[in-house]
């Protein structure tokens, strides 16, 4: 059966930098897989490659069977894939209803629409508690709740997400790890960017390394996560200490 979504031979170039060089991956239907790499490994760029908000210098996408590099961010996201960017970017003036809302713009079944919403408010009980509240006012962890709900409620067969734990307390990190693996059993296919790699190959399937825009290790998971070599080479000190 063929991935759910396929890069091949990807580049992503800007100017005279080559951010992304030459990137194979594929995640297949079902899974969380793992993109992991030191800052600066084009990590980003490529999760930016994959739902067009760049485009890539060569190479393909495929996604559900089809080629979608070249296509705009919207119609990618209308096929059923979306991102939750680093850094989260809720609109912080707005409330926590107003930005869900905006996360359901590219869908016209408003009843399908109202029964997404009631789904991520049972996912995220704090998100009903503060539906009026502007997202500005609520705190990190809160405010990635809202980002990941935002995304569904695109309904999207395939999450990305780039560095969701990032500034977070290491008991939220573990919600968040917690909420992506029911998001799984749910059903819901997941690509994760990730900074805390022990925490990224603990949930996934399968993983990624990225060193200098290309992929140096590939392969299940577990394996990785028992590899001193991707410890100490590739995912930094406190992946290696965890082999001390």
């Amino acid at each position: 059966m063929a991935p759910m979504l396929s890069a091949t031979d990807l580049h992503v170039r800007y100017g005279a930098i080559r951010a992304v060089r030459g990137v194979d991956l594929a995640v297949s239907e079902g899974e969380i897989v793992a993109l992991l790499g030191a800052n600066g490994a084009g990590k980003t760029s490529t999760l930016m490659a994959l739902v067009g908000l760049v485009r890539p210098a060569q190479g393909e996408v495929r996604f559900g069977g089809e080629v979608i590099s070249g296509r705009d961010t919207e119609d990618i996201v209308t096929r059923g894939m979306t991102l939750v960017p680093e850094g989260r970017h809720v609109f912080p003036s707005l409330t926590v209803a107003e930005n869900l809302r905006l996360g359901a713009a590219s869908r016209r079944d408003r009843e399908a629409v109202v029964r997404t919403r009631a789904e991520i408010l049972e996912l995220f009980p704090i998100l009903a508690e503060r539906s009026g509240q502007a997202a500005g006012t609520l705190s990190g962890g809160q405010q990635q709740q809202l980002a990941i709900g935002r995304a569904l409620m695109s309904a999207p067969r395939l999450l990305l997400l780039d560095e969701p734990s990032l500034g977070l307390a290491p008991q939220v990190v573990d919600d968040i790890f917690d909420l992506l693996v029911r998001l799984k059993q749910r059903g819901l296919t997941i690509l994760i960017v990730e900074q805390d790699a022990v925490a990224a190959l603990d949930i996934a399937d399968r993983a990624y390394v990225m060193v200098n825009g290309a992929i140096a290790m590939q392969g299940p998971a577990a394996e990785l996560r028992a590899s001193e070599q991707v410890a100490h080479a590739y995912l930094g000190a406190t992946m290696a200490e965890t082999h001390a």
